[in-house]
């Protein structure tokens, strides 16, 4: 009788993209991935599998999900699972509960290397997974408990469970050792800016790595003020440094063989007495002089700030800075695709076959300083903070502006990722840039699976239109 009805289920199943049927009383739930995908999606359908889940899954407090998948897909899949299930809430009826909730996930592996999913395999899944959930968590929590004390707590918190001391500027030190950009955006807070670092620097290692993340915790706009309409949603500016913090928890925990440095930029882009006006000037660590044209173009200031510091004070040879820079991003590559804009081609095709891999999708800004960068021409400094065309790539920009403070000849791999609009889903954070990071950097990871979802160092790259690949069925059931 129930191969009757599981056949019978399967065969309703018309997926466009997706397609569900329910059984034994909305008990359980069969769903189906698309057939095909295209060549600017995921193989995995990552964004399919969170959707279906959140709709499909039946209630209860003790759930179980079985992906159907191939083995290049676990990662991937696992990262986009984590996403259905947010850690933030203040419901009151979620802290009167007495029975806690549990969903246990199980890996049926079909195609080529179908054998058991290995345990250490299954580990990587797992921090992978809570760096997703602590990202989103990050995100998710208000700025009246996630202000920049909160996060500072939360770095030391993640530095203690590996062993590291994370170095902390504050407040008044930024000012005197000339971190201009973090400090002018944050000095009107009630809880005072910061630069936190967690260096992870391992015998044998060969290359010096720094994830550089924007961590403004709300932002007004400061006295350029966002307007009722444009101001809610602002805790998520923190969306980067929560993203890198997520990926070094779980990179340094699979074994990473490299040095590797998590800079954190935290500041409150807040409105008082000591804000930072349009007209001032200042200087900023790199050494270069900043007029101030618009003060809600604060990320760029305290990002500057902390690329500068990877490149002179960590020796970094290859920096990535991680950001919900613009909104303009959204308009660019849309709400499913992060922006990516480098120095490098190598690294900007790198970063494109990561996103397929992990399911953070990612897609190239053009990157052209010599015809962009002159859009920051200022008569009395060496650059303002905003454009004076915003109808000529501003995302490009802006990504530029940060470029500028390590010199855009500068013979190391620059790379910056604006999330903006994939940091969030509706009303949700999804953690976004935890998986892209591990996925990206797998090549210097010790574990296997982030080796095999790694975009560098292959010697065979999987064309997108691979007639196996493109027409394989899988199911979440």
């Amino acid at each position: 009788m129930e191969s009757h009805l599981w056949q019978a289920a399967l065969s309703t199943l018309n997926p466009n993209p997706t397609d569900s049927c329910p059984l034994y009383l909305n008990y359980a739930t069969v769903a189906a991935l698309p057939c095909r995908v295209s060549r600017h999606n995921s193989p995995s359908a990552a964004h399919f599998i969170t959707r279906l889940v959140r709709t499909c899954l039946p209630p209860g407090a003790h759930r179980c999900i079985v992906m159907v998948c191939e083995q290049p897909e676990v990662f991937a899949s696992a990262c986009a699972l984590a996403r259905a299930f947010p850690l933030f809430t203040h419901r009151s009826g979620a802290s009167r509960r007495l029975e806690k909730k549990t969903v246990t996930v199980e890996f049926f592996l079909v195609g080529q290397d179908n054998g058991p999913v290995e345990v250490s395999t299954l580990q990587c899944l797992a921090n992978a997974t809570d760096g997703v959930r602590l990202a989103a968590r990050i995100v998710d929590t208000p700025c009246n408990e996630m202000n920049t004390d909160t996060f500072l707590e939360e770095i030391n918190k993640v530095g203690k469970e590996l062993g590291i001391i994370p170095t902390i500027i504050r407040d008044e030190e930024l000012k005197t050792r000339g971190f201009g950009g973090i400090y002018g955006v944050g000095k009107a807070a009630l809880h005072p800016p910061a630069l936190a670092v967690l260096s992870h620097t391992p015998d044998g290692a060969t290359q010096t790595i720094a994830w550089v993340g924007k961590g403004i915790v709300y932002d007004t706009g400061g006295l350029s003020i966002k307007g009722k309409t444009t101001m809610p949603g602002m805790k998520r500016d923190c969306g980067g440094a929560a993203a890198v913090l997520g990926a070094f928890r779980a990179a340094i925990k699979q074994g990473f063989k490299d040095n590797l440095h998590a800079v954190f930029c935290l500041a409150e882009n807040s409105v008082g007495p000591n804000a930072t006006r349009p007209d001032d000037i200042h200087l900023l660590y790199s050494g270069k002089t900043v007029e101030i044209n618009n003060t809600d173009a604060e990320g760029r200031l305290v990002l500057a700030d902390g690329v500068s510091y990877a490149c002179k004070d960590l020796g970094a040879d290859i920096i990535l800075d991680m950001a919900t820079l613009t909104g303009a991003q959204g308009i660019a590559t849309g709400k499913y695709h992060a922006a990516v804009l480098t120095n490098s081609a190598e690294w900007e095709a790198a970063c494109v076959k990561a996103g397929r891999k992990c399911g953070d999708l990612v897609h190239p800004l053009v990157y052209c300083p010599e015809l962009h960068f002159s859009e920051f021409t200022s008569a009395v400094a060496d650059m303002k903070n905003s454009v004076a065309d915003r109808d000529n790539s501003p995302s490009s920009c802006a990504g530029l502006f940060i470029a500028s403070h390590i010199g855009f000849d500068w013979p190391g791999v620059w790379v910056h990722l604006d999330i903006a609009a994939p940091v969030h889903a509706g009303e949700r954070a999804t953690g976004f840039g935890v998986a892209l990071l591990l996925a990206l950097f797998g090549r210097a990871s010790e574990d296997p699976l982030l080796n095999l979802v790694s975009p560098l160092g292959c010697e065979v790259d999987v064309e997108e239109g691979d007639v196996g690949r493109d027409s394989k069925r899988r199911r979440l059931v």
